[in-house]
């Protein structure tokens, strides 16, 4: 698994990194077949109180894209949201690939041949 965190308008410190990854073994504990996952973190300075924190996410899985974005105040808070929108959607995927494993037609049981006469 590639693991890309990258910074646009804020320096991506060594501990931002080890937050962003120790946050994403939450993600890697529900659903290990994960193939690439980049991490874009921004500085949006509109104005001097608006400061939004971004976190963007993409993860690429066999079969499946998924893209994530959080705003917040604080980084942290963004990567937070983050993780947990991030959390929720493979959980989803994972369901979604479970379900469809149902049980073949010919290992039903007949009905009419289990009847007591």
């Amino acid at each position: 698994m590639n693991l890309t965190i990258s910074g646009h308008h804020v320096e991506v410190t060594p501990a931002i990194r080890e937050y962003v990854q120790t946050k994403l073994e939450r993600v890697r504990r529900h659903f290990d077949q994960v193939i690439d996952i980049a991490v874009i973190l921004t500085v949006d300075k509109l104005r001097e109180k608006d400061k939004r924190h971004k976190a963007d996410i993409n993860l690429h899985l066999s079969g499946k894209d998924i893209h994530v974005e959080s705003l917040a105040h604080d980084l942290y808070a963004a990567i937070d949201a983050l993780v947990d929108k991030l959390d929720r959607q493979v959980i989803k995927h994972k369901d979604k690939i479970q379900d469809h494993q149902h049980d073949a037609i010919k290992h039903i049981p007949d009905p009419a041949s289990t009847q007591l006469d």
